[in-house]
This record gives structure tokens, C-alpha cells and sequence, in this order.
């Protein structure tokens, strides 16, 4: 007489299968290569499983590799923003930098308005550039309506801080907020600091001309300065 063989457990069913693909996953974003990591990223997002969510997101507050950082982004993207949201949030009040620049590029990409309270005037004016960027880049997808001019002014402040990459993000961000930010840049114009000035003008110069590109505003702002103005040009 024939023994009849265990009965396989079906990898899609909720079960056994279920536990073992989370299983796997757990090992594979704490593994020490970072395509292994990659891959557990990608079927963390490929089949979401809440269990995983609270490992997401530890994962993305200290993971080193960029594309690894963006997987895992795109995996809490793809669970439920109540189980995903408060975490990240949560994440905001972290002393590591790569912890609030990652948790605030990842709230950006869920868009909820739920996160919208957590985005402070302490973190977009964070002493990090990269979790000040960030900041500014999720503000500008959460800010409900009305707050935009207040937002505007908090981002003004920051004008002339740092290096290209962080002044163009603060650019972006200032034109991306459209009439809201008319005021705030009108009035940098004329600011005292020649680098708040010099970025305000660059700026609007980016605003009303997008195809002319960040460079060529800075090197028109450098000319604008170099002749003595500070108002728009005609």
C-alpha cells in the first residue's frame, strides 16, 4: 500500500507559505549584500504583508545603498497608508539624519495628508541638508490648501544656504508652490545677503523661464548683481 505524500503548502495561501515568505524577507533585509537586500525589498512590495511594514521601515533608517533605499521606499508605498504613515512619522523624531531624510522621501512618494503635521519648521530647517531637501520636497506634496504662503516663507528663509544641489531643491520647491511664493521671492530681491539675493533671483529667473535651467539662472543672477539690481528685469 502506497503512503500518500504530505500535502505541499500552496506559497499563495495565507499559511505556511505566507510565514515563510516573510521569513525569507526578514533575513534578506537584514542580509549583508545589498542585492540580497534588493530582492527583499522588491518582493516586499511585489506581495505586501503587514508584518513587514515595522522591518521597512527600520530597514530604510540605515541602509547605505541608494538603490536599496529607493526599493524599500517603493515597497512601504505599496502597503496600506495607515499601517505605513504613523511609522514614518514616528521616524521623524530620529537623531540619524538618513532616518528623517529617508521616512520624509518615503511620506512624499504615499502623498497622505496625514503626514502633513509632522512636516515641522525644525525639519525644513534641518542642519542636514539631505533631510532638509527632503523636507522641502515633501512639504510641497502634502501642503493642504490655504498653507501655502506660510510654507513659502519658512522655505525663503533657507534661500542661500548651501551648495548647487541643495539650492536648486530649494528652487523647485519655492516655484512649485506658484503664487504662494510671489511675495516671499519679491522681497529676497532686495534681501542684504548677496547669496540670499543671488538665489532669489535665480529663482524667478528659473520660474519664468523652466527651459533655460538652473546654471544659466545663476549665471544670469551673477550678472543681474554685478550690475546693481535687485528688482525683476523687464
Amino acid at each position: 500500500m502506497t503512503t500518500p505524500e504530505p500535502d505541499r503548502a500552496d506559497p499563495t495561501d495565507t499559511g505556511a507559505g505566507t510565514d515563510t515568505r516573510t521569513a525569507r524577507a526578514l533575513r534578506g533585509l537584514g542580509h549583508d549584500h545589498p542585492s540580497v537586500r534588493l530582492g527583499a525589498a522588491l518582493a516586499a512590495g511585489t506581495s505586501p504583508d503587514p508584518r513587514l511594514v515595522g522591518a521597512l521601515i527600520e530597514r530604510c533608517a540605515r541602509e547605505p545603498d541608494f538603490s536599496v533605499r529607493e526599493t524599500l521606499t517603493w515597497a512601504l508605498t505599496r502597503h496600506p497608508p495607515a499601517l505605513t504613515v504613523p511609522g514614518l512619522v514616528a521616524e521623524l523624531g530620529d537623531e540619524r539624519a538618513l532616518a528623517r531624510s529617508q521616512a520624509l522621501h518615503t511620506l512624499s512618494k504615499i502623498g497622505d495628508p496625514r503626514a502633513w503635521p509632522a512636516i515641522t519648521r525644525a525639519l525644513l530647517t534641518d542642519t542636514d541638508d539631505e533631510v532638509a531637501r527632503s523636507a522641502w520636497r515633501a512639504a510641497v506634496a502634502l501642503v493642504p490648501d490655504g498653507a501655502e504662503p506660510a510654507l513659502a516663507e519658512v522655505l525663503a528663509s533657507q534661500l542661500g544656504r548651501g551648495g548647487r544641489a541643495t539650492r536648486l531643491s530649494l528652487s523647485r520647491a519655492l516655484i512649485a508652490l506658484g503664487g504662494a511664493a510671489a511675495p516671499v521671492l519679491s522681497a529676497a530681491l532686495g534681501a542684504p545677503d548677496p547669496r540670499v539675493r543671488a538665489h532669489a533671483i535665480a529663482t524667478d529667473r528659473l520660474a519664468r523661464d523652466p527651459d533655460a535651467g538652473f546654471e544659466s539662472a545663476i549665471e544670469e543672477a551673477k550678472r543681474v548683481m554685478a550690475l546693481g539690481e535687485t528688482g525683476r528685469a523687464g
